[in-house]
């Protein structure tokens, strides 16, 4: 059950307030994970690919469809360029999203979160008493389908917002389509066969990030270490602010930022439907002294009532399967996420 909720991280910045100690890391004694937050990362170079190729029969498609394999089963992410959403459409979500987080506490209250649900607007959910706490606010929302939208979350106030979203939301729809045939294709398996195990009920659920200055970026977190539940997740990156890092090796690295590209990672729900081919990355968000980060994801997550297994064609003797059917969950993935574990682990055979 979550606990009664702090202020909000804007909140205790605005009140000029000492650092909270429920945010400060405390090493976990993981060598990897306690790599320094604000060292210099050194920067990866993520794969772009050219989404109106994927499907394209001739031999730029196949060409384009061993770069996205190669990606994927390496790194776990890519850039995605000729997606289909205007530069101007990806502007305007980045900059209402930013004007959302500029308005007064009690406007952005109108849409908080009600205790016990993920959606609305809030803090870090707190689950436990001795949870060390994200330096992040967030809206989060169901976008998809239509008929699991909560409105009330929905805020009226940046004008606009809510027409902007609902036409974000119909062009992610079909690239999320066409991202899941490309996927298919790149192992020469049926177009539909990940969508259909995915389900028919699957949800589009977007989440607006704001992470406010902090002056110990040596020490407080804006996302713990984790890889994401979804099948995969589209994000809208800050383009002027960095933040976000992927850790392979042992090493965590920067991602970089290439403008008007959508960033695509694949997450745990894909990784378990590849037989583990495709990567899930760990990743993680640091923070700036002087600077917000804002940022858009959306988590394309399974329908709760389908099985996800690994896809038949992917099992063989050389590759046994590696994982058991499983169901979305919401609250093993928050119970792993905050003891700094990855869900997938419950998967394994």
């Amino acid at each position: 059950m979550e606990k009664p909720k702090p202020k909000t991280v804007q909140e205790v910045v605005a009140a000029g307030e000492r650092l909270p100690e429920r945010y400060l890391y405390t090493p976990t004694g993981d060598g990897e994970r306690d790599q320094p937050f604000n060292g210099s990362s050194q920067e990866m170079e993520i794969t772009t690919i050219d989404l109106s190729l994927l499907l394209s029969s001739y031999d730029v498609g196949r060409e384009e469809l061993s770069k996205l394999h190669s990606a994927l089963s390496t790194w776990g992410v890519v850039q995605v360029m000729n997606h289909g959403i205007t530069e101007a459409l990806l502007n305007k979500i980045y900059d209402l999203t930013k004007q959302f987080f500029a308005l007064p506490t009690e406007e952005k209250q109108k849409y908080a979160r009600e205790t016990g649900s993920f959606q609305g607007y809030g803090n870090d959910m707190i689950l436990s008493d001795d949870q060390v706490l994200d330096w992040v606010d967030r809206l989060y929302l169901i976008t998809y389908p239509e008929d699991q939208r909560q409105l009330k979350f929905w805020p009226k106030i940046p004008i606009g917002f809510r027409e902007t979203l609902q036409e974000y939301t119909m062009k992610q729809q079909l690239v999320v389509e066409q991202f899941f045939k490309a996927l298919a294709r790149s192992f020469e398996l049926e177009d539909n066969c990940f969508l259909e195990m995915h389900g028919k009920n699957a949800t589009l659920e977007t989440r607006f990030n704001v992470y406010p200055p902090c002056l110990r970026p040596d020490k407080v977190l804006g996302l713990k270490p984790h890889s994401d539940g979804s099948a995969f997740t589209l994000l809208i990156p800050d383009k002027n602010v960095e933040g976000l890092q992927f850790l392979k090796d042992g090493k965590w690295y920067k991602a970089s930022i290439l403008p008007h590209t959508i960033m695509i990672n694949v997450g745990d729900t894909m990784e378990i439907m590849s037989n583990g081919i495709y990567k899930s990355p760990v990743h993680r968000v640091v923070l700036n002294r002087e600077k917000e980060r804002i940022s858009v994801a959306t988590f394309c997550n399974a329908d709760e009532d389908k099985e996800i297994q690994p896809v038949y064609e992917l099992v063989s003797e050389a590759r046994p399967r590696l994982y058991k059917a499983v169901k979305k969950s919401e609250k093993t993935f928050f119970d792993y996420y905050q003891q700094g574990r990855r869900p997938i682990e419950d998967a394994l055979i």
